[in-house]
């Protein structure tokens, strides 16, 4: 990893720090501040909630990577799209077809299965998926524009970053760091806004149901980069996990395909 030399909260913080800036510049490019002035005090503490959990997100995806386990963050964000699916059937009321229901629980055992044979919860590869998909869910009954909503969460959270980033510097002796390595710490920000700017305004415009097929996309290149680069070993048991979870997004695939082309045809003009 590009900035293992440094332990998880301290990327944290740099990327929460370094993300301020290009927010801003975005923000002021769009022409946004009217709808950041805008905003009142539920949609402010809706933003603070979502902070919350886009920072836990972050900070456990952090600690996964520099701990060698990019194989189970693979696992959180393959279950993450069927998180999204059933949260977006039960809160958005978008209404779950059959075999949605099937994909959703063929990836339920497949995290069931891991549980039995493992015999422990994938407590991070769930807090990865759960804590992204009320993220996703929250953003998407608030509407925002994505920068907004972005740079609010980021300055909410903006001050603790910095304040660790102050104490560590500047009051213990543990941390020193050169301008190289503060460099790479606050690319990690720069290159985390384009991602999330991207995400929430297509939450915004799609079902969650169908933003949820298109996240799967992430954890393959995860689970490539796990297996082929970093040689990270998987055991079977996992391995069975991640085929369930693949073919419930394979079922889910198919049947949106399916009713996407029944909906073409019935609108093609009849001669």
């Amino acid at each position: 990893m590009w900035v293992d030399f440094a332990a998880p909260l301290e990327v944290l913080a740099h990327r929460i720090v370094w993300a301020i800036p290009l927010l801003l510049c975005l923000i002021t490019i769009t022409r946004q501040w009217p709808a950041a002035r805008q905003l009142d005090r539920r949609q402010i503490s809706v933003l603070a909630l979502c902070s919350l959990l886009l920072a836990t997100n972050w900070l456990i995806f952090i600690f996964a990577v520099q701990s060698g386990r990019i194989a189970e963050t693979a696992l959180g964000y393959f279950i993450n799209p069927l998180v999204s699916i059933v949260l977006g059937g039960l809160f958005l009321n978008e209404k779950l077809r059959r075999w949605q229901w099937v994909a959703a629980a063929i990836a339920a055992l497949g995290v069931s299965f891991e549980l039995l044979k493992l015999g422990q919860l994938p407590w991070l590869a769930l807090t990865l998926a759960f804590s992204f998909g009320f993220y996703g869910l929250l953003r998407k009954q608030l509407g925002l524009p994505s920068s907004v909503g972005l740079g609010i969460e980021t300055a909410i959270v903006a001050p603790v970053a910095a304040g660790y980033l102050i104490y560590a510097y500047g009051f213990t002796d543990a941390v020193e760091r050169d301008l190289q390595q503060t460099l790479q710490l606050g690319l990690g920000g720069l290159v985390t806004v384009a991602p999330l700017v991207l995400f929430a305004s297509a939450a915004i415009r799609m079902p969650l149901t169908t933003l949820g097929f298109f996240q799967y996309l992430a954890p393959s290149l995860s689970l490539l980069l796990a297996v082929f680069y970093f040689e990270e070993a998987v055991s079977s048991a996992r391995w069975v996990s991640f085929s369930l979870v693949w073919f419930g997004l394979v079922i889910f695939s198919v049947e949106g395909l399916y009713v996407y082309q029944q909906h073409r045809a019935r609108q093609l003009p009849r001669n």
